[in-house]
């Protein structure tokens, strides 16, 4: 959570004005702000009956793409981690609650003023450090607070859990003088070259191995899906949008941007009345119409004379540096423009905009086309689904669905339910749906599905096949292909075994051995890692002499000879770093140890 505000701060900082409502206004509309105050019934899972709602997955998704840790294009694989995450969240925190691990309010007030995040630059507490950075990181104070409460105790629990488990200084030893060690051994691969005989594949051998492996060769149970899409992206695209929408967003996207100004300044008071200077300004405005450079009109008629012999320079400020009325001219201005006379207490000012500290309107002109177009479709979009709620309900096809909403027909390939798929299918909850009882033995058409904020979609089952053993004559080269390679890998391993029994009698074999000298665990080495794992499994061979093994491989067996084992040199280093990892993964493996009881335990909906 840390992490997030310090990621989200570097890269966002004071520029989320309105955090957590942004995000939820974009990703649900402004009916969601309701949803931020009161009960939200959009709940996506539950964990021993305590809800996880929407909203929650769809704010830590924003704030993962938000800090810059997830790249745009993996959000939607994102949200399914991300419920993940929270319900193992659930499950620590109610097991810490029942545990009785409690988190005071002075504790949480000691911990906040006392982080670095949120102190100013004299290392003193800042509320509005604190503010800007849980802005830029989607929170608010009291929701800040409650995951704080809930981190620390699952912390405290983590603690606990680690601390109980440990290793005696002996197995340290022992830990690190193996993985320091290092083997010299030689190697061969065999594969079907090395073969005196030649494989035969009879009949019986492919009708025994056949009946022995009934479900290599069953194929489930299938669907093939009908299914449309509404998708709010697709309405967009194309879409032609007005050039001065598109510079209104350009505004209101930048109206916090901080910029830099000039000014021209007449003053009213004692020297000429508020009319006199009025008059004064707008001849010092006609003259900048005229073509006058604003540093020559700034020279000739601002009474700053400090900005004024810099062309009316005022350097970069932000909103509210000047107050209200000065804000709404200068940031009402694009790069370059001039403003009209502005009265601000006892002065009018021309107000320029030199360079605004963001991209400009031509940089950001294609995104804001999409944003804009987005919106624009949004009532199309939202009238669409409404009917394809309607349609779908009670209908007894998919095709008549699509005619009356204008949408297209898609069909799938035969699908498992386990089958790896593509495109929108493979999104959560779209299979699942697929093999419902309702879908699958019913016949209706799926709910309306909600994929993302921006797409929709029903399914049906067009057609259902049933669970069935392929014929053999339909698998057979399959079969057959797999009775050679079981034959060969019997026959290579009996070939490795008859070298081993010639090497060990002493006989001379004619064997091209590789060689692999000094390789220890971490060694980044050409070999096999199948053929290194094994070797550091083998026992230590007396000196002079070599210990061998057979190593099956996924094509082909390995024989292997190791010469020699030496225990390597002291890495103080190495060994400090490997004992930390060991405590790591032994801490990690208690963790989620109790991670996968809690789990087996837990009631658990999605």
């Amino acid at each position: 959570m840390l992490q997030s505000i310090r990621d989200g701060s570097r890269s966002w900082g004071a520029k989320i004005i309105i955090g957590v409502m942004v995000a939820a206004m974009a990703l649900f509309g402004i009916e969601s702000l309701f949803g931020l105050l009161g009960d939200d019934p959009d709940e996506v899972a539950s964990v021993n009956g305590q809800p996880i709602m929407r909203q929650q997955v769809e704010l830590e998704v924003q704030r993962a793409l938000r800090s810059g840790q997830v790249p745009p294009e993996q959000e939607r694989a994102l949200r399914s981690d991300v419920l993940d995450q929270l319900i193992t969240q659930q499950l620590l925190s109610q097991y810490a609650e029942e545990g009785g691990f409690a988190v005071s309010e002075e504790q949480l007030d000691q911990l906040i003023v006392s982080l670095p995040e949120f102190q100013d630059q004299d290392g003193r507490f800042s509320a509005e450090v604190f503010r800007n950075r849980l802005a830029g990181a989607g929170y608010t104070p009291l929701s800040f607070r409650q995951e704080l409460r809930v981190d620390i105790q699952r912390q405290h629990l983590q603690q606990g859990l680690a601390g109980s488990d440990f290793s005696l200084p002996s197995e340290q030893a022992r830990l690190a003088e193996l993985q320091r060690q290092q083997r010299s051994f030689r190697y061969v691969i065999l594969n079907g070259d090395d073969l005196d005989t030649e494989i035969n594949v009879g009949e019986d051998d492919v009708q025994a191995y056949y009946e022995a492996n009934h479900e290599r060769y069953e194929r489930p149970e299938q669907v093939r899906l009908e299914y449309v899409v509404i998708n709010r992206q697709a309405m967009a695209e194309g879409r032609d949008v007005d050039e001065e929408a598109l510079r209104d967003a350009w505004r209101e996207q930048n109206r916090g941007a901080d910029r830099r100004v000039s000014h021209i300044m007449i003053t009213f008071g004692d020297e000429r009345s508020r009319e006199e200077a009025k008059a004064l300004a707008e001849t010092a405005r006609e003259a900048l119409d005229d073509g006058e450079t604003f540093e020559e009109t700034a020279a000739r008629y601002s009474d700053d004379t400090a900005s004024a012999e810099e062309g009316g320079d005022l350097g970069v400020i932000s909103r509210g540096f000047f107050g209200d009325t000065f804000d709404e001219a200068a940031f009402g201005l694009e790069e370059g423009e001039i403003s009209q006379p502005v009265a601000l207490e006892n002065a009018f000012h021309i107000i320029q905009v030199t360079d605004i500290q963001g991209p400009s309107f031509a940089e950001q002109r294609d995104e804001l086309a999409r944003e804009v177009a987005l919106r624009e479709v949004d009532d199309e979009f939202n009238q669409q689904v409404q009917q394809l709620i309607d349609e779908s309900f009670a209908a007894d096809d998919l095709q008549s669905v699509a005619d009356e909403i204008g949408l297209t027909l898609n069909e799938s390939r035969w699908l498992a339910r386990n089958d790896e798929v593509e495109g929108v299918l493979s999104e959560p909850g779209v299979m699942s749906a697929a093999f419902s009882d309702d879908v699958l033995e019913e016949g209706y058409n799926s709910d309306v599905i909600e994929l993302d904020q921006d797409r929709r979609l029903v399914l049906r089952v067009a057609e259902q096949r049933d669970a069935t053993l392929l014929p053999l004559d339909e698998v057979r080269d399959e079969v057959e292909m797999s009775v050679a390679a079981e034959q060969q890998q019997q026959a290579l391993q009996e070939e490795a075994q008859a070298r081993i029994a010639q090497l060990q009698d002493n006989d001379d074999v004619d064997i091209d051995w590789l060689e692999a000298n000094a390789v220890s665990r971490q060694s980044d080495t050409t070999v096999p890692q199948l053929i290194v794992q094994e070797a550091f499994r083998m026992t230590r061979p007396e000196e002079g002499e070599s210990v061998y093994r057979a190593v099956e491989l996924p094509q082909g067996v390995a024989l292997v000879a190791l010469d020699s084992v030496t225990d390597g040199e002291v890495n103080e280093q190495m060994e400090t770093f490997v004992s930390q990892m060991a405590e790591q993964l032994r801490a990690q493996s208690v963790m989620q140890g109790l991670i996968d009881d809690l789990r087996s335990d837990a009631d658990i909906e999605r």
